[in-house]
């Protein structure tokens, strides 16, 4: 998602603003027309439209959009003020795009889209090229706003990465877990798009490869609700555009937000840790004292055991290969450390709280644990 070229604070007023905003629609408009002029019907029909939009929406974006991009339009301003006007901005482009697609929406769409056959791009008719414009374009959008919304709260995504790349679409097109998966799974599409998306295709991925055009069937039935309803189209895509993309923003906010947190926690914790490896031990025990692992306590340690290996060059192998902790082990190690262990009373205290409340399990074990590390 690109910044329109003025704004109203610049121009002092809403109409240059407007009018702004609209050139930048209808030049992203402009290079998505391209992009789905080479799709093929069986490319919508299958979904596999979305395999290929999610090469062509960030492959250059990432190249250009890094924290740096955001300092120099931003100098000084907190993510969480960037972030409101970024979701603000997209939800902009995105009505204004409904209004400017949906005019050449017709009644016929909705049944045509359900019943494309073949392979060329020349059997797309004009209509659907038309609706696939909106939700390509509303798709790319909401991508990039979550990218940039983990780039301005410091959260590390790499794109080129399977499991970071299906996040991302996760929590852009806030599709819950599961969502997409149970649906239909169709076949394998051939690794034939650009580097980004190649790596779904090796073994350890295949299920997650499986799951783009899926994904690209689930966003093309959850759009037709905008197609062919003569007199209500224009408006309700312009609403069903803008709600859909503050949703989108707001959830990418509050995931990303949250991993901040997360990962400002784990930093700290490692930052001031003056014993990191029995830090680690403790941290596992606290969050297997009861028998769920939150996603906020996988989280942090996960960071956690990146930031001991980065800063204090500890990998403790055998740590990673424990399945059920044994707290007398724990003990142990606990006991063996001379001196002041306050800096682990305080990491295992924050872990219990990442989560929320503290309950009842891990109150025992910051019990136990604070008999040890009060030493006469």
């Amino acid at each position: 998602m690109t910044d329109a070229p003025t704004h109203a604070a610049d121009t002092g007023t809403d109409e240059a603003d407007d009018a702004a905003d609209r050139k930048v629609v209808e030049q992203e408009q402009a290079a998505i027309k391209d992009f789905v002029k080479g799709l093929s019907a069986d490319d919508i029909r299958s979904g596999n439209w979305f395999t290929k939009l999610a090469a062509h929406a960030m492959n250059s974006y990432i190249e250009k959009v890094d924290w740096q991009y955001f300092q120099d339009r931003y100098a000084g301003v907190p993510a969480d003020a960037i972030v409101d006007q970024r979701i603000k901005m997209a939800s902009r482009y995105a009505a204004l795009e409904g209004g400017l697609s949906a005019g050449a929406y017709t009644a016929t769409v909705a049944a045509t889209i359900g019943s494309l056959g073949g392979a060329s791009p020349a059997t797309v008719p004009a209509a659907v090229a038309t609706v696939m414009v909106d939700i390509a374009f509303i798709t790319q959008l909401q991508l990039r706003l979550a990218y940039d919304i983990s780039v301005l709260y410091r959260v590390p995504l790499d794109v080129h990465d399977p499991e970071d790349l299906w996040k991302l679409i996760r929590v852009a097109l806030t599709i819950k877990s599961g969502e997409a998966a149970n649906k239909t799974v169709v076949k394998a599409v051939p690794a034939l798009v650009r580097p980004l998306v190649k790596r779904f295709y090796s073994k350890s991925v295949l299920a997650a490869g499986k799951a783009l055009p899926v994904v690209g069937k689930h966003l093309l039935q959850r759009n037709v609700i905008k197609i062919g309803i003569p007199l209500i189209g224009v408006p309700l895509a312009v609403l069903l555009n803008r709600y859909t993309t503050l949703l989108a923003g707001r959830h990418a906010r509050a995931v990303f937000r949250n991993e901040a947190r997360v990962i400002e926690l784990a930093e700290g914790m490692s930052g001031s840790s003056r014993h990191p490896q029995l830090m680690l031990w403790v941290a596992w025990l606290v969050i297997r004292a009861n028998s769920k692992i939150a996603d906020d306590e996988a989280l942090l340690m996960r960071h956690l055991v990146r930031l001991v290996r980065e800063r204090h060059e500890v990998v403790d192998e055998r740590l990673a290969h424990v399945v059920d902790i044994d707290p007398a082990e724990v003990w142990k190690r606990v006991d063996a450390e001379p001196g002041d262990l306050s800096d682990v009373l305080d990491a295992a205290e924050r872990v219990a709280t990442v989560d929320g409340d503290v309950d009842s399990h891990e109150k025992a074990v910051l019990a136990m644990l604070r008999e040890r590390c009060h030493r006469g």
